[in-house]
C-alpha cells in the first residue's frame, strides 16, 4: 500500500461512528446502497457545524447515514431529504428517531429529484447536499445553487467517482460529468469550491456574495 493510500485509510479509520451511524451504514451495505464514507461523514458535520446551518436540503436519503451526519454537525436544524425509494426513506426515518432527533426537524419527500426540485423554493437553505443519481449530477448542481442562500454551501460527495475522474481514460457518462462539473466551478465566479479527495471526493461550493 502506498504512503498516500496508508494516510486515507488512516484518515477514514480515525472517525469514531456513533452506533446509530453504524448501524445505518451496516444496513445501506446490506441492501447494496453506498453510504458516505466515515471521512466524509465527518467533514460535512463540520462543514454543517462550521455553517451553523439551520436549514438543509437533501438530494438522496439513503438509509439515513449522511442525513445522521448532517444533524450530527448542526443538532438544531431542520432537515429535507428527498429520494426515490419509500422504503429507504422508512429506514432513514427510523435511523433518525433513534438518534433522537425529533420527527419535527426532518422532512421527508419521495420522489424523483428531477421532479421535486423544481418545486423547492429558491434561496432557502443553508446547506444542500447532493449525494443521488451520477448521471444526474451537473442538473442537481444547478438546482443545489438556487436553492441555497448567498453564503450557503453545496456539497457533493463522490466527486471523484470511484478514482475515475482523473484518468483522462476514462469516459463515461457519470465520470465525465463529474469532471466537467469540477472543472467549470473551479473556474466559476459565482462560488467558491474546494476538491477534498478524502474518500470518493467532496466538492465544497459556497455560493459568494454579490
Amino acid at each position: 500500500m502506498s504512503e498516500k493510500a496508508s494516510n486515507w485509510k488512516f484518515a477514514e479509520d480515525v472517525v469514531a461512528e456513533p452506533e446509530v451511524v453504524v448501524a445505518a451504514r451496516e444496513h445501506s451495505l446490506e441492501l447494496g446502497v453506498e453510504p458516505i464514507s466515515p471521512a466524509i461523514g465527518a467533514q460535512i458535520a463540520v462543514i454543517a457545524a462550521a455553517s451553523r446551518a439551520a436549514s438543509i436540503i437533501e438530494i438522496g436519503t439513503g438509509l439515513g447515514v449522511s442525513g445522521l451526519y448532517l444533524l450530527h454537525g448542526a443538532p438544531n436544524a431542520t432537515l429535507t431529504t428527498i429520494d426515490v425509494d419509500v422504503d429507504h426513506q422508512q429506514y432513514a426515518r427510523d435511523a433518525f428517531i433513534a438518534a433522537g432527533t425529533p420527527a419535527s426537524r426532518v422532512r421527508l419527500i419521495p420522489g424523483r429529484a428531477s421532479q421535486v426540485l423544481p418545486r423547492m423554493n429558491e434561496a432557502s437553505y443553508d446547506l444542500v447536499l447532493i449525494d443521488a443519481d451520477p448521471e444526474n449530477v451537473i442538473e442537481y448542481v444547478e438546482h443545489g445553487l438556487r436553492l441555497a442562500r448567498t453564503g450557503g454551501t453545496v456539497l457533493v460527495p463522490h466527486a471523484l467517482w470511484r478514482d475515475r475522474v482523473a484518468d483522462p481514460a476514462k469516459r463515461d457518462r457519470s465520470t465525465t460529468d463529474f469532471r466537467t462539473l469540477l472543472t467549470e466551478v473551479s473556474t466559476s465566479g459565482a462560488v467558491r469550491s474546494a476538491l477534498s479527495p478524502a474518500g470518493d471526493g467532496l466538492l465544497q461550493m459556497t455560493k459568494a456574495t454579490a
